[in-house]
This record gives structure tokens, C-alpha cells and sequence, in this order.
């Protein structure tokens, strides 16, 4: 029919209630019969017009009783796919308008999303813009669904380009056009913004909802709660709760468990608690769900003791725990390493009726695995099989990844190569397992090597995939490779996330390219890639370390553009760059600002501060503000006293620095920089004693080991700060007390001293240490000495120390005998020369 049609020059007219000659039972016009239909040619048809005066109706007649179709069909049996098709087949777009019209005056619906759409299409082709505000207000009237598909086409038809992102800007121009929305148009608009990952327009056509005095649905404020809390914006997730209640709509308990979901998310409990207590005041009481998102939001932030009360208190209530709790608990208490409580939870679910399967059974793996209990896990493996629950993919990537955990990795590849024969294909997730541990044990080579092996397979590299080889290269500063895996990513179709463009910019920042991560910021942009906090930390911290500081804190004003609320690191980094600035009023500042931003310093954050304070002379104030870590919870840590120390040291007060160390040794243990920075200052004051108590107190410390690197960084720095004649009294001190019998505290005087051209005296010092305190030299003290006297040509004390070597046992090595052949050499003493060769070769 459809054939015809096209083909044909054809009309139909409407006859008005008097002609009830004509019926569905027995149409005859005199006109050509095609199938069931009566075709007129186009001269008879104009003449009809003329004498009739009547505007042409498509297709369809109507008398007194009914709508008779030309085809014979009564209104009654007339199908919206039978609109479509006729719609389809009109060319004219004016003819087609009319046809609609009649339709759309049937007593029941017939038109549907599909051919109102087409019918705006026509319209807007043909720029029929008043018939297209005919459509669209009969759609919004008889509630036909306002798809993607209609909204575009009124916005191609009023010039609006750039796709539903234009939306805000194209309501003002449908209203223009006299296109106005109604509530059901608003509320559908904010699904589809929403549905396309258009958030920011979802929000902006609310805000303009409600200004013109309409009332969103509540499935239209969940939408947009569930969307704001995705992105981590707390703040419009509240005030929509406000807004909603303001209105006089009342929040359900889906509404309340998105509020408690997005602030567990947060880490804000107790304002998620909040919520929970105001469901109970207004006698909406909290679901199964609702308690699971509490228990999941509390185990995320470590108060597992509260999320099993709440586990407790929904075994006591009607709302019993479901598969969903249990899989929850079970899976949040084997991230803590609990699992006697896991297997507790466990024996719990079953006892609720609820049988193992696949997915918590690899849990209880995953539980086993991350405590290291590998045989536990196999075990469990073949309590699957004989229960006739079939291990997945996932239970054998669990296995896996807990052997890589423990370094076995010759078994996890075992276990790999025999997936295929178990009947299981692995998948890029399994070969990922692998490259991130070569990535993460600094064998980058390998990693790329499994990488390409994957691809070798025939498995299509994922984004996450992509993303842990370009960890790898990260790590490694290899931007080239890095750069390839990227575009390759891009070139198959693969759109990179938040991750792929963080470890992008990683390679740049360690190649130091800040201008093309900060191109990459804007390329995620482009690509409606919505950036992260940790790109936009990383970009700081890179402008911070090439002293582009202005554009750094314009980035962090940037970020609430971005509607991304700074997060600790955020702030970590902008106080460490103001401190290298020496603005500690800035620093100062901006630290307290942050719990006003919802945003608690840690401890990372204090110890910032403390050093930025300390190294601009601010000791005392460094002091307050440790005072200010515990009621703040923050536990200070040996960093945090170390820095104190610095500061006291710095400030010459070593009463003061060591009543800090006596302060931190009732908390905790000093450590080899806590030595390094309080020691020099102690014996520069004169305090051998002090300074000797300290060093003895600190080797029998439990788990410390005292070896040579220790103590040579100790001397060097005892000898920088306090001078050669305190750095010898102090290290014979030592010597003499049997705290150090090797070489590592003699090095740094021995090395200072033939600097300073001082070797006689530096061979004095080593006679008195070797020969009367029993510290036991190695050929390093001795090639020091025997370069420091050839470099002042006392060329027979060093030849005297060679033979000495000998005589001890301390075999020369061939740093000795470069020394000494170079020195023949130089002095033309070629026999000698060629004896020491001998003597170096035999």
C-alpha cells in the first residue's frame, strides 16, 4: 500500500454529517480502485473542492454515527500503527498536519511518542513552527511521552544547536515560540538530562521549574538526589531534601536512604544518623535497604562495631537482614581482616535460609585470601565443588590476586595457565591482575609484556586494562609509551576515564610537561570526561613545583566550577606550597577553613603545617597547634614531634627540644630522624652526656638496627652543626662505651678533615680510635686517608697505612690500588708502579 502510495497523485476528502449516502459498508466515487482503496484523479478532485468549499481531511470521512476510514476500517479498529503508516507515506507536510489533526480528534488516543515525533520532524523540515507548538501541547495534554527524540526535534526547529546539553537555553526559545512545559514535560526533561549524564542541566531546569511555580514529582527529586550524590555534591543532595519538604511533597524512605547513602559515602555518619532519627520523628520508618546502606556507609568508615549493632537490631525488627545485608557484611568484614566474625556472619546467613552461592562463597575466598589463609581459601574452593556450586571467573581471579599478595606469583601463573582447562576464559580483568603486580613491584617490562600478551590473545584491552599499564609507565616516567597506550585507547572507541587521565598526568609531572597535563584537563572537558579531585591535585602540585603559583590557586578556585569540593590532599598541597612561600598567615588561614568547608585536617595536614611554622620561625605557634591534633582526632605521629624538634633545634632552645623528645618517648618511639635532628643540637649546647644518654637509650630500642649508614648521617650531621673538636668528644664518647665499634662514626671527621686539608691530623684520629678504642676499620677509612695524605704529598704516611692494612688483615681493594698506581704514575716511579700492579693482578 505504502508503494502506491508514493507513486500516486491521490486525496480523499471529508464529507460533512449530510452526506449519509456514503458508508464504510459501500464507497463508490467513480475514481480508479486501488486494493481497497478509491484513488481519484487530481483534475476531478479540484473541481470537487471548488463545489464542496470544504478543507481536505486525509484518508478519513465523517457522518452523524462515526469516522469512516477510506479503506473501509470503522474509527474503532483504527491502530496507532496504522497512523504511523499513513503519516509515513504523506509528503505534503500540510496534508500530513491535517491527517494528524483528525486523528488527534478521536475520542480515544491513537497517537503515540512514535508518531508525534515524526509528525514534529515534517514540521520542522518544513519550519512549520506554529503546527509544531500544536503537537507538542497535544502530547503534554493527552500525557503521550516527551522522548529524546521529541525535545531534539524542537530544538532543531527553532535553531538550537548542541543536542539536549542547550536545553536551558531552549526552553527560553520554546517559550518564545509559545512552547510552554508542564509539570509532566518538566519532570520527563529532567530524566532524559539526567539519563544522558546531564546533571548540572537537570539542576539548571528544575531551578526554572520551580520558578514558574510548578512542582516537581518525587521520582524527578530522587533522580536528582541520586545524581548530585554520584557526583559527591552533599550540599545540593540537602538542600533538594529542603526544597522538596518546602514544597509540601514528604520524602519517603527512598528518598531518606539516598540522603543516608550519599553521606555515608562521605563519611559524614553522624549526619547520616541524623537523617535516620528524623525518619522516626516523622514515622517513615527505615527498610531493609535503608539498614543496608547504613551498615555498607559505617563499614566503609571503619565503625564495624556500630554496623554490627545495626546487624543486630534488623535481626530484632521486622525488617530482617536479606541476601543483600548478608553480602554486604560478609564483604566489608573480609576488608578488615576479621574473619572469625566473617565466618560468624556467615554461619548467620545460612541459619536465615539463605544458601551459599557463588558470589558469597567467593567472598569467604576473598576473606581467607586478604589475611593470607591461602590453604583456607583452596580449602574453600573444593567445599564449592562438592556442594555443586560451580567457581567463576571471579572466584579464580580472587585466588589469584591472593596469591600475587603474598609474592607467589609462580603459582598464580600456574593457576592461570590452567583456567582454560577448568573451563573458565579469562578475561582483561585477569591479565590486569598480573600487570598491576609487576607495576606495583617496580618490574614495569613485565607488566608491558602481559599487556601485549593480552592483546596478543585477542582480548581487547578495557580501560581499566589501559589504565594499570599506564601506572607502569608512570612510575617509570616513560611518556612515549605511555602517550601510544593512550591514543590507542582512544582510537578504539574506548572513551578514557577520571583514572586514564590521572596516570597521564603522572607521566607529565615527572617529566615535568605541566602545559600538556594541563591540556589533558581540558581534552576530559571536551569529552565530557568529568575531572576528579586527584587530577586536579596532581595539576596543583605540578604548578606548585615549577613556581607557577598564581595558576595553582586559580585551578583550586576552578574546582567548584567543576562541582568538586576539595578534599584533604587538596589542602595538603596548597599549605605545603604556601610554606615553601613563607606565607604562614596564608597557611594559617586557609587550615582553618577547612573544617568550615566540611573538610577535617589528618594528620598529613597538621604535620604540614607544623613544618611550614617551624621552618618560618613560628616554633611556639607549631606548639599550640600540636596541642590542638588529639581533640581534633588527630593522633600525632613521630613526623609530627620530629618537626617540633627541628623547630626548637632551629630556634637554639635544646631544653626545650629535648622536654619534646621526653614528651613523644610516652607515646612513641623515636626513630633514626628523630637522633639526626635532635642530637646536633644537643652537643653543639654542650650536653655530651644528654646527647650520649639519648644515642644509648635509642639503640636498645626495640626493632631498631643501628647500622653504619645510621651513624655516619648522625656524625655528619653532629659535625655540621656543632663543630669538629664537640663531633670527635661526642664520637669518642660513643666509642669508648662500646654504643658503635665500626668505622661509619669516624668516616665523616676523616672525610671533613682531608677536605680541609687536615690529613695528618685525620691519620691521628683514626690511630687514636683504631688502636686505643677498638673500632675496627674497613679499606673505606683507609682509602680515605691514604687519598687525603697523597693529595698533600705526605706520600710516605701512605704508603705506611697500605703496609699497615696488610699487617691487620684488612685486605686493600682496588680503589687502594688505583690510588697508589695513579700516584706512581704521577711521581715517575714506574718500577713501583708495576710492582703494585703485580702485587693488585696476583
Amino acid at each position: 500500500m505504502s508503494a502506491c502510495c508514493n507513486s500516486l497523485n491521490y486525496s480523499c476528502v471529508l464529507v460533512d454529517s449530510k452526506v449519509s449516502a456514503f458508508s464504510h459498508k459501500n464507497v463508490s466515487f467513480g475514481g480508479r480502485k486501488i486494493g481497497k482503496f478509491k484513488v481519484f484523479p487530481d483534475g476531478y478532485m479540484v473541481s470537487w473542492k471548488k463545489r464542496r468549499k470544504q478543507q481536505l481531511r486525509f484518508y478519513v470521512m465523517k457522518n452523524s454515527c462515526e469516522m469512516v476510514l477510506a479503506n473501509g476500517k470503522c474509527r474503532n479498529s483504527l491502530s496507532s500503527d496504522e497512523v504511523s503508516r499513513v503519516l509515513k507515506s504523506i509528503s505534503d507536510p500540510k496534508s500530513a498536519f491535517s491527517y494528524f489533526e483528525s486523528v488527534a480528534e478521536l475520542p480515544n488516543v491513537v497517537h503515540t511518542t512514535e508518531t508525534c515525533n515524526h509528525m514534529l520532524e515534517v514540521l520542522r523540515v518544513h519550519r512549520m513552527v506554529g503546527e509544531m507548538r500544536f503537537v507538542f501541547e497535544f502530547m503534554q495534554k493527552q500525557i503521550i511521552r516527551r522522548d529524546l527524540i521529541t525535545y531534539l526535534t524542537v530544538f532543531k526547529g527553532l535553531d538550537i544547536r548542541g543536542g539536549l546539553r542547550q536545553a536551558p537555553f531552549g526552553l527560553e526559545r520554546m517559550r518564545d515560540a509559545g512552547i510552554v512545559l508542564n509539570a509532566y514535560s518538566y519532570n520527563g526533561l529532567i530524566h532524559l538530562l539526567l539519563q544522558s549524564g546531564l546533571v548540572r542541566e537537570a539542576l539548571q531546569i528544575y531551578r526554572r521549574m520551580v520558578s514558574e511555580g510548578l512542582k516537581p514529582s518525587l521520582k524527578a527529586y530522587s533522580a536528582l538526589m541520586v545524581a548530585s550524590g554520584k557526583r559527591r555534591d552533599i550540599g545540593t543532595v540537602m538542600d533538594l531534601l529542603e526544597e522538596m519538604e518546602s514544597l509540601g511533597l514528604k520524602p519517603n524512605v527512598y528518598t531518606f536512604t539516598i540522603c543516608i547513602r550519599v553521606l555515608g559515602r562521605a563519611g559524614k555518619i553522624d549526619e547520616a544518623f541524623g537523617i535516620l532519627k528524623r525518619m522516626d520523628d516523622l514515622g517513615c520508618g527505615p527498610d531493609v535497604v535503608t539498614y543496608t546502606v547504613l551498615i555498607d556507609a559505617l563499614c566503609n568508615t571503619g565503625r564495624l562495631s556500630q554496623a554490627k549493632e545495626i546487624f543486630l537490631k534488623m535481626k530484632a525488627s521486622s525488617h530482617k537482614p536479606d541476601r543483600v545485608t548478608y553480602i554486604t557484611l560478609l564483604d566489608k568484614f573480609s576488608d578488615s581482616g576479621d574473619v572469625d566474625l566473617v565466618k560468624e556472619f556467615w554461619n548467620e546467613m545460612k541459619a536465615d535460609g539463605y544458601a551459599p552461592d557463588v558470589v558469597t562463597c567467593t567472598i569467604l575466598i576473598d576473606a581467607f585470601c586478604k589475611v593470607g589463609n591461602l590453604d583456607e581459601a583452596f580449602d574453600m574452593l573444593e567445599v564449592m565443588r562438592e556442594q555443586g556450586v560451580s567457581p567463576n571467573l571471579h572466584t579464580y581471579n580472587t585466588l589469584i590476586c591472593g596469591l600475587l599478595r603474598l609474592n607467589r606469583v609462580g603459582e598464580a601463573l600456574e593457576l592461570f595457565t590452567n583456567l582454560e582447562s577448568l573451563g573458565i576464559k579469562p578475561t582483561a580483568f585477569t591479565y590486569i591482575l598480573f600487570i598491576n603486580y609487576y607495576g606495583k613491584s617496580g618490574d614495569h617490562g613485565e607488566a608491558l609484556k602481559t599487556f601485549k600478551k593480552m592483546k596478543a590473545r585477542g582480548i581487547v584491552p578495557n580501560v581499566i586494562a589501559c589504565n594499570a599499564s599506564l601506572y607502569s609507565l608512570a612510575q617509570a616516567g616513560r611518556l612515549s609509551e605511555a602517550k601510544a597506550i593512550f591514543n590507542e585507547l582512544k582510537s578504539s572507541g574506548l572513551a578514557p576515564d577520571s583514572v586514564t587521565y590521572n596516570m597521564m598526568v603522572k607521566c607529565y609531572s615527572k617529566v615535568g610537561q605541566v602545559d600538556d597535563a594541563i591540556k589533558l584537563l581540558s581534552e576530559m572537558l571536551e569529552n565530557q570526561c568529568e575531572p576528579d579531585v586527584m587530577i586536579i591535585n596532581s595539576l596543583i602540585d605540578m604548578l606548585f613545583k615549577a613556581g607557577r603559583v598564581d595558576e595553582a590557586w586559580v585551578m583550586f578556585h576552578k574546582m567548584k566550577e567543576m562541582a568538586l569540593v576539595p578534599s584533604v590532599v587538596t589542602y595538603n598541597t596548597l599549605i605545603s606550597g604556601l610554606g615553601k612561600e613563607g606565607q604562614v598567615k596564608k597557611a594559617i588561614e586557609l587550615f582553618e577553613s577547612m573544617t568550615r568547608h566540611g573538610c577535617r585536617p589528618n594528620t598529613i595536614t597538621f604535620n604540614i603545617l607544623l613544618d611550614c611554622l617551624c621552618k618560618n620561625d613560628e616554633v611556639d605557634l607549631a606548639l599550640k597547634m600540636l596541642y590542638k591534633m588529639t581533640p581534633g582526632n588527630c593522633a600525632p605521629d613521630v613526623l609530627t614531634y620530629n618537626t617540633i624538634i627541628y623547630g626548637f633545634i632551629k630556634a637554639n632552645r635544646v631544653k626545650d627540644a629535648i622536654w619534646v623528645f621526653h614528651q613523644m618517648k610516652k607515646l612513641l618511639y623515636p626513630d633514626y630522624v628523630t637522633l639526626c635532628t635532635l642530637l646536633p643540637g644537643v652537643v653543639k649546647d654542650g650536653q655530651l652526656m644528654d646527647a650520649f644518654k639519648i644515642a644509648q637509650d635509642f639503640i636498645y630500642q626495640d626493632g631498631i638496627d643501628t647500622n653504619g649508614s645510621f651513624w655516619e648521617d648522625l656524625m655528619s650531621g653532629i659535625l655540621t652543626e656543632a663543630g669538629m673538636d664537640k663531633a670527635v668528644r661526642f664520637a669518642e664518647t660513643l666509642a669508648c662505651n662500646k654504643i658503635c665499634k665500626d668505622e661509619s662514626i669516624l668516616l665523616p671527621l676523616i672525610r671533613n678533615l682531608c677536605r680541609h686539608k687536615k690529613a695528618v691530623f685525620a691519620r691521628e684520629l683514626f690511630a687514636n680510635f683504631t688502636k686505643n678504642m677498638g673500632v675496627i676499620a674497613t679499606p673505606t677509612a683507609y682509602n680515605l686517608l691514604i687519598d687525603g695524605l697523597l693529595d698533600v704529598h705526605i706520600t710516605e704516611m701512605a704508603w705506611e697505612l697500605f703496609e699497615e692494612m696488610k699487617s691487620i688483615g684488612c685486605s686493600p681493594d682496588i680503589s687502594t690500588y688505583n690510588l697508589l698506581i695513579d700516584a706512581c704514575g704521577k711521581s715517575g716511579q714506574t718500577d713501583k708502579l708495576f710492582e703494585v700492579y703485580e702485587e693488585m693482578t696476583f
